[in-house]
């Protein structure tokens, strides 16, 4: 994930810094020092990092940091607030017209994701904002990437426009309007030809579309696997374009995320969406405050709680947990809790948005994954009665079970086992009127 060696270092650093009973000019330097490397190890450009580090240094002094004790909450907050500005201070979120459709475009060089963006803004439009929706194809020099645009369309059930038949990028464009007017659609979002680098052709296809569709939105894709070069593209096409905000892809991957905490600083451009994985849900806005806990080490419970009220049955999950606290539930409540945990998304990104959680390797999450799988195949492969009464099976049920599923007997004997600790668990903090948080209850952690 993105930023994960830059949190451990900074973690790491704030940490010893709680060792100590005063903040002195001397021990500040050190750890600005040691701030300043992490920071420039994460691609993070050198004058941010020297005007990031300034300002710091000079917060501390104004607000007399120096001499008193137990300085390092003070300081932590003031690194926030300093990454939160950095990142750009308050969220800028994507905006629409008052009636009629609301015209996007979207453009970036090839590899950046672009194409995939736009369908995950056409999916998150869709579904949490109930617009109507309508991708538009416009990459004329390449067909597979219309094709791609048509397929992600149907993926997310939302309508599609091109014409294959034109080599003129403006006639698709008048002929999308159209449609969206006579449609009633709410949102058009226009998916622009890529290049592999920046050329004169591109840029002025672009301004073209820009002069003959009023856009609400001009955004730009960009890599955060990219690095520096994340901003000088973005700096190149807003020169251009005057484009409104960024997508920011690939958050997820190794990146070491320095793009993102350099390029609002750099080009006044706001990250406004990021891609956080290749799944087509994998999108989220982009919030600089919940971002800086994350850096810090400090989780993001609201994100996390906002993704547990849009996949999480309240209802179903409450009587689950119900049920688990009187000591009653059985395997098919143990499979219905697994299955809402997994809508949160991957257990490593569920676990970094909870403060304190300890880091799991991917070795650790790909095993816990593959366990959960494990769990859900042999479950399934039980009848109704042996679900609902686990007490009941004996070798001859456990071998057609595990016959069934494709496991060994050690693999039934496992889930058994996890099922009675869990039960044992819940009839404990029952008894002393402890509570569970909904959606966690009989999660497979570990064996």
């Amino acid at each position: 994930m993105a930023f994960e060696s830059l949190t451990e270092k900074l973690s790491l650093i704030l940490k010893r810094l709680r060792g100590q009973s005063r903040l002195t000019e001397a021990n500040m330097d050190a750890m600005l020092q040691e701030v300043r490397a992490a920071l420039l190890e994460a691609d993070v450009n050198l004058k941010v990092v020297r005007e990031f580090l300034n300002k710091i240094k000079q917060d501390a002094v104004g607000q007399q940091v120096f001499g008193t004790l137990n300085p390092s909450q003070t300081l932590v907050k003031i690194v926030r607030e300093r990454l939160i500005e950095l990142l750009g201070a308050e969220a800028s979120l994507l905006t629409f017209e008052k009636s009629g459709p609301t015209f996007m475009m979207v453009a970036g060089l090839q590899g950046t994701g672009k194409t995939t963006s736009v369908a995950k803004l056409a999916k998150l439009f869709k579904e949490k904002q109930q617009k109507k929706v309508l991708l538009v194809g416009a990459d004329i020099y390449r067909p597979a990437a219309i094709d791609q645009l048509e397929t992600l369309a149907k993926e997310v059930e939302v309508a599609f426009y091109s014409n294959r038949s034109t080599t003129k990028v403006l006639d698709i464009i008048d002929e999308a309007k159209k449609l969206a007017e006579q449609e009633k659609y709410d949102v058009v979002l226009i998916d622009t030809a890529g290049r592999l680098s920046i050329d004169e052709r591109l840029m002025e296809e672009l301004e073209l579309i820009g002069k003959h569709v009023s856009l609400k939105e001009t955004l730009l894709v960009v890599d955060a696997m990219s690095g520096q070069d994340a901003y000088n593209v973005a700096k190149i096409f807003h020169e251009r374009l005057n484009l409104t905000g960024l997508i920011m892809t690939k958050l997820d991957g190794d990146a070491r995320g320095g793009a993102a905490l350099s390029i609002r600083h750099l080009t006044g451009l706001a990250i406004k969406v990021v891609g956080i994985g290749e799944k087509i849900d994998d999108l989220e806005m982009f919030y600089p405050e919940r971002m800086a806990d994350r850096i810090l080490g400090m989780g993001d419970v609201v994100t996390l709680i906002e993704k547990a009220k849009e996949n999480i049955d309240e209802k179903e999950s409450k009587r689950a947990i119900d049920k688990m606290m009187s000591g009653r539930f059985d395997l098919n409540d143990m499979l219905s809790q697994m299955r809402q945990v997994q809508k949160l998304g991957s257990l490593g990104g569920v676990l970094k948005m909870l403060p304190g959680m300890p880091k799991i390797s991917e070795e650790q999450q790909a095993a816990a994954e593959r366990e959960m799988r494990n769990f859900e195949a042999i479950i399934n492969s039980m009848t109704p009665e042996e679900r609902h009464n686990p007490d009941i099976l004996r070798n001859s049920r456990k071998m057609r079970i595990a016959k069934g599923s494709g496991k060994s007997s050690a693999d039934i004997n496992r889930v058994i086992k996890k099922y009675e600790q869990t039960r044992e668990m819940m009839r404990m903090l029952g008894g002393s009127k402890g509570k569970m948080p909904g959606g966690m209850g009989g999660f497979p952690f570990g064996r």
